[in-house]
């Protein structure tokens, strides 16, 4: 029942985003209204839910199968080992950025004494100015970052971001779960974003969107050459799996 409602479900979710993104000065979507509150919470739970309904279809006989063809040179750019060499450098470049953001962070001691550097982040980034935008865009992510302030989370939050950045930074380097690495750093930089600060974010963002589809080949020229055949893929269908050792069909 839940698949056959799924396109609805997404349009509803969709129809609440464009809601939320009317303009400010619109009557029916006045800044502050708890209807936003709300209207956000349903946005979220709807898209979560359109997800794990999604996830389901992958033990589809034709799970694996492609509906829409793409083009050649994507193709080659996100699955051919050989395009490895082009995620090389950008690989590097996004690992040596996190390395290096993380080290400038263990040498300040306000990051890693109690997360006052951290907390200064936070509080700049929750607040309100008299004239002009305050940095945060979004009410939902300044109440996050607030009750992160209320409750002294900069104490641990601050070895989370340290030391994550400093993992991401190892595994893009060294080339070991790239995608998983790239994920995480992305992940990083959008919290950064949201939290009004551009400075590389955006330019690292965007590498790492393109480290997380060529996941397959951009370890390539690294540890995942290896690692990853080692590993295999978990989520894999377990129809393709069957047709992959030559087991018969249960039933």
């Amino acid at each position: 029942m839940l698949r056959r409602s799924v396109t609805w479900i997404a349009l509803l979710a969709a129809v609440i985003l464009v809601w939320l993104q009317l303009p400010e000065d619109w009557p029916i979507s006045a800044p502050g209204d708890p209807l936003n509150g709300y209207l956000t919470w349903a946005f979220w739970i709807l898209s979560i839910l359109v997800v794990l309904i999604l996830f389901t279809y992958r033990r589809d006989p034709a799970a694996t199968e492609v509906e829409v063809e793409g083009p050649a040179f994507a193709r080659f750019l996100f699955a051919n080992s050989r395009a490895g060499l082009f995620w090389l450098p950008v690989r590097l470049f996004l690992g040596f950025s996190w390395l290096t953001a993380s080290l400038h962070k263990i040498a300040d001691g306000g990051w890693l004494d109690g997360g006052a550097s951290l907390a200064g982040y936070w509080q700049n980034a929750v607040s309100i100015p008299e004239g002009g935008r305050p940095p945060i865009t979004y009410d939902w992510y300044r109440d996050f970052i607030q009750l992160l302030l209320n409750n002294g989370a900069e104490s641990w939050f601050s070895w989370l971001i340290v030391f994550g950045e400093l993992l991401v930074g190892i595994g893009l380097i060294v080339g070991a779960l790239t995608g998983i690495a790239a994920f995480f750093g992305a992940l990083m930089n959008m919290s950064f974003l949201l939290a009004g600060s551009a400075s590389s974010n955006p330019v690292l963002f965007t590498a790492a969107i393109g480290l997380m589809l060529a996941w397959r080949v951009a370890g390539y020229y690294g540890v995942d050459r290896w690692l990853l055949p080692m590993l295999g893929t978990p989520w894999r269908a377990p129809v393709a799996q069957r047709a992959a050792t030559g087991a018969p069909n249960p039933g």
